[in-house]
């Protein structure tokens, strides 16, 4: 049995981790904390893995309070940067146990991954691309970090197959065109009775290729969360590793 804690037990998603976790025949609860707990109940001698969903101001902090406790993290709170990936690196450096996991997921449900896989198989085909990722309007950061790593997948892509710019004649912009991520745009709309979508649009003369990924629930994260937490848990993954990509041999 693998013994998962949750740190974020209380909120959206952490509830919902909390009761895949115990509705599953391999895994078991062993602590769940929310904001106020001290995270330094966890341990590994009562934990293989740590699921995180919190706020992007007190991830990375929780985070490497774990690497430094000697715990594996599964990370569902979004907002990472360049820079935040980076202090998680220097820290799994000097973790206290070796072959230690950190692993960032931007999003946990298959149908998002799979859009982000074939985004980046389609882009270097076509001239231009957009994202629009759409939400409840209670989520706190935007663009969110799915529509972010797509279009820096979109990116990568574009410039391995030596595509220069993507045309766009605008000269006046007061924010409608969204905000560019490697060369991409990207647009985010907050709207009550929506949960997570993205749309990733492709475009060349005379023809559209969209590409839309629709979670209706948050249970849809369920099956990715314990695949996170299986794979983490088996050893396999040491250092830290962004994207469920990694762990369905895409």
């Amino acid at each position: 049995m693998v013994r998962v804690s949750v740190v974020g037990a209380k909120g959206r998603m952490g509830s919902h981790v909390v009761d895949a976790v115990n509705a599953a025949p391999d895994t078991q609860l062993a602590l769940a904390l929310d904001a106020g707990d001290d995270l330094a109940a966890i341990t590994p001698d009562n934990t293989d893995v740590v699921v995180e969903f919190t706020v992007p101001n007190v991830s990375l902090g929780n985070v490497l309070a774990l690497v430094k406790q000697g715990v594996n993290v599964v990370v569902g709170t979004t907002g990472w940067t360049d820079d935040k990936l980076a202090q998680v690196k220097d820290a799994l450096a000097e973790a206290p146990r070796d072959n230690q996991t950190v692993f960032i997921a931007p999003n946990f449900a298959i149908s998002a991954v799979l859009a982000d896989h074939f985004a980046k198989v389609a882009a270097p085909y076509f001239e231009s691309a957009e994202v629009i990722e759409l939400h409840h309007p209670t989520k706190v950061d935007a663009p969110s970090g799915t529509a972010i790593h797509t279009a820096k997948a979109i990116g990568e892509a574009r410039r391995a197959a030596g595509l220069g710019d993507m045309p766009d004649a605008t000269q006046t912009d007061g924010g409608s065109r969204g905000q560019v991520v490697d060369g991409v745009h990207v647009h985010a709309v907050r709207l009550r009775g929506l949960n997570a979508h993205e749309e990733v649009l492709f475009g060349n003369a005379g023809e559209q290729l969209v590409i839309r990924a629709d979670s209706f629930d948050r249970i849809s994260f369920m099956p990715g969360v314990l695949l996170a937490v299986r794979k983490v848990a088996s050893g396999a993954y040491p250092g830290l590793t962004v994207g469920l990509d990694h762990f369905l041999d895409l």
